[in-house]
């Protein structure tokens, strides 16, 4: 099943300040037949990403805490790298067990702004997806480069952890 992807959807309850509406923003929802917590365990795993994304090319991850009840943080520095490109950016990834959702907010990076937001929820033979990631390069020419093909990154991105999940979880 192909992954709903619209620039500028739904506009995610966070960041709460107002951003242009020229400003990068995506919203992708996908039915996988998994269950809820087997792929939040798979996102929440930030230190396996550079096993099955390609572009991320080393992860870093310090400052593990509880947050509580079922919330867990994690400082992160993700590596990545494309043909003409290589960056770090850190996040602060906030994983809620109990909510089934994960939370990532920019620390550092090529990007003014930064934030994802992955839920997971039970659905009919499986669970519902919503992924959202709403960015602001700092760089008007790197904007000007990446932004315009960024949903295609997304795209496959979202089928990177598909392909994680099948090989983690046949059947």
């Amino acid at each position: 099943m192909r992954a709903r992807t619209s620039p500028g959807s739904r506009r995610p309850a966070w960041p709460r300040k107002p951003r242009p509406k020229s400003l990068p923003r995506y919203h992708v929802e996908k039915r996988l037949p998994y269950g809820p917590d087997q792929l939040f365990k798979l996102v929440g795993d930030v230190d396996a990403y550079p096993e099955f994304v390609p572009w991320i090319q080393s992860m870093r991850t310090w400052n593990a805490r509880t947050g509580g009840e079922g919330v867990t943080l994690v400082d992160a520095q993700a590596g990545v790298g494309f043909s003409f490109l290589k960056e770090k950016f850190s996040t602060r990834v906030r994983r809620d067990a109990a909510a089934r959702q994960i939370d990532v907010a920019l620390l550092s990076g090529p990007f003014k702004h930064l934030v994802n937001r992955w839920r997971f929820l039970e659905d009919e033979g499986g669970t519902r997806i919503e992924f959202d990631i709403d960015f602001e390069f700092k760089s008007k020419l790197l904007s000007g480069m990446l932004a315009a093909n960024f949903h295609h990154a997304v795209d496959r991105l979202i089928a990177c952890f598909e392909a994680r999940a099948k090989a983690l979880y046949p059947g």
